[in-house]
């Protein structure tokens, strides 16, 4: 099935204008319920219903409003949203240039996946490859779905992605949590065998190799529901240990990790002791 675009319009890079069309980038792969009248299973309609005259309201007689105080409302409409006139309602427009690195990942929004048209294709991929060789990406003002948004534009596989991204007024952070750290004391010794049993689960991001064992679980039962596998029985959770001495669990950790390690290798050459017989044996002993 052909992708839809979500917006057309085009990146502003100094004088060099590139038409381009918007698509989204990511895709959630949740499995969606629906609700039923248990006794008749018919699908329900959501609806809006108006406690003033007591009668559900039809979509045509909704209208949008701002609430400025307690049930003090501004009744807005399409030409209201219309008339606000940003320059970044149609562009793109690329403000600086700075490395990736110095944005904190918790500014990032949403993705979304950008197509040069025919005539911006060379200017397009001219963008592109001058982030990869500078290293940097493109931060850009757009606006979209009624909110002009700060967005980052880096280079990805084979094109650009664009990144909405958080207001600094938008992200709270820590700031509100109760988080005593000056409070927390730690011996050199503990620091130490915490760093190592980052060094032993130390490697390279792959992606592929994680899976929603929550939603291929849930499926199962559905298709077993359907008829269409046989029932699984939910396998008892693994043994909790309990709260105890941070070295010995730090040390406990450590062991489990290369009991693991030695698991896989031997899984791959006999096929004999399984991952999660080691978890389960380590969990059993750690004080945690």
């Amino acid at each position: 099935m052909a992708r839809r675009a979500l917006w057309r319009g085009a990146i502003s890079f100094g004088l060099v204008v590139i038409p381009i069309k918007l698509y989204t980038g990511t895709e959630s792969k949740d499995l969606a319920f629906t609700t039923l009248h248990d006794e008749c299973k018919t699908r329900l309609r959501q609806k809006r219903y108006c406690p003033f005259h007591e009668v559900d309201v039809e979509p045509n007689e909704i209208v949008r409003a701002y609430e400025y105080s307690k049930d003090q409302y501004v009744i807005m409409d399409e030409a209201d949203f219309d008339g606000v006139a940003v320059p970044s309602t149609h562009t793109i427009d690329i403000v600086r240039f700075v490395d990736l690195a110095s944005i904190d990942p918790i500014y990032f929004e949403r993705t979304y996946a950008l197509e040069p048209d025919n005539v911006g294709a060379k200017p397009f991929y001219l963008l592109k490859k001058a982030l990869e060789s500078t290293n940097r990406v493109a931060v850009a003002k757009v606006s979209l779905r009624q909110k002009e948004h700060i967005c980052c534009i880096r280079p990805y596989q084979d094109g650009l992605l664009m990144e909405t991204m958080f207001y600094p007024d938008e992200i709270r952070g820590t700031a509100e949590l109760t988080l005593p750290e000056e409070q927390v004391a730690f011996t050199e010794q503990e620091v130490g065998m915490a760093v190592m049993l980052i060094d032993q689960l130390a490697g390279v991001f792959e992606p592929e190799v994680f899976h929603d064992g929550y939603r291929d679980e849930l499926m199962h039962i559905i298709e077993a529901k359907l008829g269409m596998a046989e029932p699984i029985v939910a396998a008892p959770a693994a043994p909790k240990g309990k709260v105890g001495d941070l070295m010995e669990a730090l040390m406990a950790s450590i062991e489990a990790t290369k009991q693991q390690r030695a698991a896989a290798e031997g899984d791959e050459q006999k096929g004999t002791t399984s991952k999660a017989e080691v978890q389960e044996e380590a969990a059993s002993k750690a004080p945690f």
